[in-house]
């Protein structure tokens, strides 16, 4: 994948990165709902809970809180409590096959990701179709949904299961507590919220997720980025993604929200994201062939793709005529 001669740009291959926000934009609503369900827990009432975390910190005199990520320590208090007996990661492996996706999300992939490959000028240039999640949300419940193997990398929250002790790397008796019950998650050990949402976009930017010995705070110069922002298209579902928006819309990548068809409020939030010009379009979150928000996806991947090819061709030429010396002609008397 990387051109160790160095002649050239780090990467050979230069791919389109359509990446997809998780809840309320591939699922109508959060994707902890089979976990409710699992347990017999009411969602509203979590949610509630979470949603009042903050007030609860700030009266024991702490300013400062993680309001986008104190959901996961509210799960682990449940664990301990005995209402989430026995979650693991194996478990929200099993209930992400729950998850019910909007309509034609898993044809939309597997199409948009053909109608590259296919394209024979964009095969000969090198040109492929990545997709990515970035969510706010667990990790372990979208790798086990029905479309995790068209997906080319998910970042999302993350929990252990067994907590390194003082001493774990002696093998020390106290060297690692056990979690409370086989395989029970009881730490948080990653975390995405609305901001750190764009070092993911970082990192397939400079290509820091394909490449060990790339970091995403290093210098590259933008010729060698694995996929330039203007390669990028971002699909979300609200102003929680705005970080995102306003770092493509900067860099000429290209945006979309969607909503719920059923939904008038979530209609009203990304009308008001399209007015203040936050994205460049919205629909409903439907992406069966020949409807709104697909037409408008697979418009701006072709948009790229032929926007790429145009630069390969301008290149060739371009390097062509610098190592051709120009024909010689008549001399003129």
């Amino acid at each position: 994948m990387i051109n160790v001669e160095m002649s050239g740009p780090i990467f050979d291959k230069r791919p389109i990165a359509v990446i997809w926000d998780f809840d309320k934009t591939l699922i109508e609503g959060s994707m902890q709902r089979p976990l409710f369900k699992r347990f017999g827990v009411k969602e509203g009432d979590f949610w509630d809970e979470a949603d009042d975390l903050p007030e609860f910190y700030e009266k024991q005199g702490l300013d400062l809180v993680s309001d986008d990520t104190l959901y996961l320590n509210h799960i682990l208090a449940y664990v301990r409590a005995g209402k989430f007996e026995g979650l693991s990661n194996q478990m929200l492996t099993e209930l992400g096959a729950e998850l019910e996706f909007y309509p034609g999300v898993e044809k939309f992939l597997a199409r948009t990701k053909k109608m590259v490959a296919e394209n024979k000028a964009y095969a000969e240039h090198g040109i492929t179709l990545e997709h990515y999640v970035i969510s706010t949300g667990l990790r372990r419940m979208i790798l086990g949904s029905k479309i995790n193997e068209l997906l080319d990398g998910v970042w999302g929250c993350e929990f252990a299961e067994r907590v390194a002790g003082p001493g774990y790397r002696d093998g020390s008796a106290e060297g690692g507590q056990e979690a409370t019950e086989p395989g029970e998650i009881q730490e948080i050990v990653y975390t995405i919220n609305n901001t750190t949402k764009t070092r993911a976009v970082f990192e397939i930017n400079k290509g820091a997720n394909v490449e060990d010995s790339i970091k995403v705070n290093v210098s590259i110069d933008p010729a060698d980025r694995r996929v330039p922002f203007e390669n990028m298209i971002y699909v979300a579902d609200g102003p929680s993604d705005v970080p995102v928006f306003s770092i493509l819309n900067q860099y000429g990548g290209q945006t979309y929200a969607v909503y719920s068809p059923k939904s008038d409020t979530e209609f009203a939030q990304v009308f008001e994201l399209n007015r203040q010009d936050r994205v460049n379009a919205f629909g409903p979150a439907d992406y069966r062939k020949k409807k709104q928000s697909a037409r408008w996806i697979e418009t701006a991947i072709t948009n790229v793709a032929e926007r790429m090819v145009r630069e390969r061709v301008d290149q060739r030429q371009a390097s062509v005529a610098a190592r051709v010396g120009s024909a010689p002609g008549h001399i003129k008397s």
